[in-house]
């Protein structure tokens, strides 16, 4: 389900919006959870079982890593190779039997796995929160509902913005609605739509109508086009999608960090790494980049850090799935 589907903009989100709203504030998480599994759910009930077994998993390895502090290594390490291993085997399970196959002329017949929606964003969301429990900054979430709705939360299931526990641990327990809060989410909501649909998807048209002709047809005009209708079309997609969320969360008592910051005014290809998804960049630099020394150590440390986070940048949300596009538009899984 789409944020800009008709579905999505015309049922579900104002039954949702009327039963969160006239309903008291001690089952609001519930009601929030409820309407994340279903929206989760839309897409392929197949995949619920997926994200519920992740919630298992992180629950479970953070109640072992509160309690077991003599052992909160193994424990860690553990509880993100599971994971880690859900993440890497339905993003690149088909590309390794596909490439056996290729050369070493097998025949090794398997059934395609398709990637549940959104993935990697609850999978590193996820991972956040036991390396918080490991660094002591948080206690565990002793309440299972509360860390399913943290993992599953709708508005930033899709697309992002990542969002650490550290962040919103407070807003889960205890957060406040207010007309303030639901009017600014409403306009953001519409302005990340209309980037969505109006810029985007023309600009999206735009492109594909040029790259769908043979490339010996190319001149330089339409080249460059080309080439800024889908730089233009990928930006206004994504942060799009992110207004959407932020909108979202605003109206729900949460507040999400910024996703975007004007990435084509960057002057380096660093400062464009900083303004161009904030969360994910964030997210490699705190959990990562960091931990692995950053640039603390010498210079060929400090560049082996960068190209392992790059790496694990890349393997995390791309290439398998990284974009999927169908009629109604684009969203980075």
């Amino acid at each position: 389900m789409l944020f800009s589907s008709m579905t999505f903009i015309g049922i579900f989100l104002p039954a949702v919006c009327i039963v969160y709203f006239f309903a008291k504030q001690s089952v609001r998480n519930y009601i929030l959870l409820i309407a994340s599994f279903i929206f989760y759910a839309w897409g392929g009930i197949d995949y619920l079982a997926i994200m519920i077994l992740t919630i298992a998993v992180n629950y479970f390895g953070a109640i072992l890593l509160d309690k077991y502090r003599n052992a909160k290594k193994i424990i860690l390490f553990i509880a993100v190779l599971v994971n880690l291993s859900f993440l890497i085997y339905f993003k690149y399970f088909n590309f390794l039997i596909e490439n056996i196959n290729s050369i070493f002329s097998a025949d090794i017949s398997f059934i395609k796995v398709v990637m549940p929606i959104g993935i990697s964003f609850y999978t590193f969301q996820a991972m956040s929160y036991l390396i918080d429990i490991y660094r002591e900054e948080v206690p565990a979430q002793k309440d299972i509902y509360k860390l399913s709705l943290y993992i599953s939360l709708f508005p930033q299931l899709v697309a992002g913005p990542i969002v650490k526990y550290h962040d919103v641990n407070k807003e889960i327990d205890v957060r406040t609605v207010n007309f303030e809060k639901v009017s600014y989410g409403i306009k953001r909501f519409i302005f990340g739509l209309a980037k969505k649909v109006l810029i985007a998807n023309t600009l999206g048209a735009v492109a594909d109508k040029i790259f769908s002709q043979p490339v010996e047809q190319f001149g330089a005009l339409t080249s460059w086009i080309g080439a800024v209708a889908y730089s233009l079309q990928l930006y206004y997609d994504f942060s799009g999608y992110s207004d959407m969320a932020i909108g979202l969360g605003m109206m729900f008592g949460f507040r999400f960090m910024e996703n975007f910051n004007y990435p084509y005014i960057s002057k380096s290809i660093t400062e464009f790494w900083r303004r161009w998804h904030i969360s994910l960049s964030t997210w490699f630099k705190e959990y990562l980049y960091i931990p692995l020394g950053g640039n603390r150590k010498s210079s060929i440390r400090t560049y082996v850090n960068l190209l392992t986070v790059f790496f694990v940048t890349v393997c995390g949300m791309e290439p398998a799935g990284v974009l999927w596009y169908g009629d109604s538009g684009m969203v980075f899984l």
